[in-house]
């Protein structure tokens, strides 16, 4: 079945409709405790995965974790007037990736923690969860460098939560160092040595739809890219005809293409995910909608 992420909800990869709390959504003034209180609870089809389920128990009552979300945010909307960097952005992002993964393993692509170190498919998904909520935390020092930055906030808390789940010698190790190549190769020019760390790299690409750009494109941010950008109404991962996945996207404009042929290609270029991946446009509907009426240099 067609999964996708809507636009209008910013549901989820799974289906599930979301409308963002309040810190996803432009703010000021607003204090800690009331930011805390309407906490976004991440979710994602575990499928018997008990250590991806332990995964969201802890994530689920982490304050710390969830107050660098929100930091990130500031960081991204109320500061530089950006796109969504907090809690809706990364709970879409691991939805997508787990999906994708799935999806690669289902066409017979092995995981790399798989082929060397002679772990599960399981492991796999724990790494690209984990990178994939982990991926933006830098967001909440600086938006220069935020993904290196991300980098030194993930390690502390993977030494918190990775030896529960990998007590043997050496695993724990193992995995964090995993999770952490696949938080530094989402960055532009970043280069995936492993699948799940393309996987990552493909799923923050993939959060497109016209949810994430409605911030900047109602704060009157006329750019191809704010443009094209509410022009996406939905991805849609699905299993591909001669590749192992088809990545649909539906958009209402034809601008919307700017974000396959200029963005989402350079992120797909040595992602190590271009032989398994099928992309196509269509256009929603019989009529293109109309994005804006002026526009002004």
């Amino acid at each position: 079945m067609a999964e996708a992420v809507s636009n209008i909800t910013r549901g989820l990869a799974e289906g599930e409709a979301l409308g963002g709390p309040p810190e996803a959504r432009p703010a000021s003034n607003r204090s800690i405790a009331e930011r805390m209180s309407s906490r976004l609870e991440m979710r994602v089809p575990v499928e018997g995965n008990l250590r991806l389920q332990e995964i969201l128990d802890w994530v689920n009552t982490h304050d710390d974790l969830y107050g660098l979300w929100i930091a990130s945010n500031v960081t991204a909307i109320e500061r530089l007037r950006m796109t969504d960097h907090g809690p809706v952005h990364v709970k879409i992002v691991m939805n997508l990736a787990v999906r994708l993964l799935r999806l690669l393993a289902q066409g017979g692509v092995e995981p790399c923690i798989v082929r060397h170190y002679g772990m599960k498919k399981e492991d796999a998904e724990v790494v690209v969860a984990l990178a994939a909520l982990f991926h933006d935390l830098g967001m909440s020092i600086h938006r220069v460098d935020h993904e290196a930055y991300s980098l030194f906030l993930a390690n502390d808390l993977l030494k918190e939560i990775l030896p529960r789940l990998y007590p043997e010698p050496g695993a724990a190790a193992i995995v964090r160092s995993e999770i952490l190549h696949a938080i530094i190769g989402h960055r532009s020019g970043g280069r995936p040595l492993t699948l799940e760390a393309g996987v990552v790299r493909i799923a923050d690409a993939l959060d497109m739809a016209k949810g994430r750009s409605r911030i900047p494109f109602e704060a009157g941010s006329m750019s191809i890219h704010s443009v094209s950008a509410a022009a996406v109404e939905q991805v849609i991962l699905q299993p591909g005809a001669e590749r192992p996945v088809k990545i649909l996207i539906e958009i209402n404009n034809s601008a919307g293409v700017f974000q396959l042929d200029q963005l989402f290609r350079e992120k797909l270029k040595g992602s190590g995910l271009e032989p398994y991946l099928e992309v196509e446009a269509n256009l929603a509907g019989d009529e293109e909608k109309r994005l804006f009426r002026r526009f002004e240099l």
